[in-house]
């Protein structure tokens, strides 16, 4: 049984997973030619049995070369960059791991908070540089932070930083109310959250809908000196908008973990801003996170070798179609 993985970094290679990988037996075969769209699934997806999935894209073109492909496993938790009508159409389940890596990048998001508040990256930098010079820089304690999207990671995050003395809010239409309202979270319009927000935190799915969800209009309505965060998609921010925003000084400062092209062009003026903040989309590349969506994988695929349908899966009408 051959399990096909894409560039997802750490999929068998943290915690229990390589143990219960060898205790399975199953041929692994990893795609990592980041030169390539696909990162060279391409040249193995004919003889896959299952697709372990992080960032490249599972198209059409893809699934029309995958004659034994049993499920699309995401190793993560966005699946915006799988074509799930396509495989809908084709019989392949499509599966994710939602919650498995909430807590890591709400760590991450709290990380690059801090990083903005104390000026940290350009600290670090003048320091190995030879330099001195410390700047004064703000507590997060009593900010307002505003959360776009609150799902579990949204969510994960709103209590690290209510117990850092932070008044959270958040924008949601799918919103869990009796989480916000037992945890003091206020349910506000993207206008409020926009307007009160010291530091607003994206955690939406990119796609179309969202596409510059963050654009120059959204930036005006911001508190001035507030600090985005895009730990989501890199479309769902208007990265020119940002840069503009951080020159005028309308943002106090900026963070991503996702770009809309990865790597990103780093020719953009942005990526010379001291007030940007850059990660390589690693929110959920901890240990810990890495084992939990190993292991939800694993339990899928085996679930879905004993004929049975895995709980997460997202194309549930797979499984109830009758033979002709």
């Amino acid at each position: 049984m051959t399990v096909l993985l894409t560039t997802s970094p750490g999929f068998g290679r943290h915690g229990r997973v390589p143990a219960r990988l060898a205790e399975l037996g199953w041929e692994l075969i990893r795609c990592t030619d980041t030169a390539r769209p696909d990162g060279g699934v391409s040249d193995h997806i004919a003889r896959a049995d299952y697709l372990v999935v992080g960032l490249v894209p599972v198209t059409e073109a893809t699934l029309s070369q995958a004659g034994r492909l049993k499920a699309v496993l995401k190793h993560g938790v966005g699946v915006d960059n799988i074509d799930i009508p396509a495989c809908t159409a084709r019989g392949i389940p499509v599966a994710n791991t939602p919650g498995a890596n909430a807590d890591a990048v709400a760590e991450l998001a709290l990380g690059l908070m801090f990083s903005m508040a104390r000026a940290i990256p350009a600290s670090h930098i003048g320091i190995v540089s030879g330099g001195w010079n410390r700047q004064v820089g703000s507590q997060i304690g009593g900010k307002i932070l505003g959360i776009l999207g609150l799902g579990n990671i949204g969510r994960a995050l709103a209590l690290k930083a209510k117990a850092l003395g932070m008044t959270v809010i958040a924008t949601d239409p799918y919103a869990d109310r009796a989480f916000a309202e037992a945890h003091s979270i206020g349910i506000v319009d993207l206008p409020e959250l926009l307007a009160r927000s010291h530091y607003l935190s994206l955690h939406v799915f990119g796609g179309a809908d969202n596409a510059a969800l963050i654009d120059a209009s959204a930036l005006s309505k911001m508190k001035p000196g507030a600090r985005l965060l895009n730990l989501a998609r890199g479309e769902v921010t208007d990265i020119d908008a940002v840069y503009d925003a951080l020159q005028s000084g309308q943002l106090g400062g900026a963070a991503f973990d996702a770009y809309t092209v990865e790597p990103p062009d780093r020719s953009h003026p942005i990526f010379t801003h001291p007030k940007a903040v850059f990660m390589p989309h690693s929110g959920a590349d901890t240990v810990e996170a890495v084992e939990n969506v190993g292991l939800m994988n694993i339990a899928d695929i085996e679930t879905l070798i004993a004929g049975g349908r895995p709980a997460r899966v997202l194309n549930p009408e797979v499984f109830e179609r009758t033979a002709p």
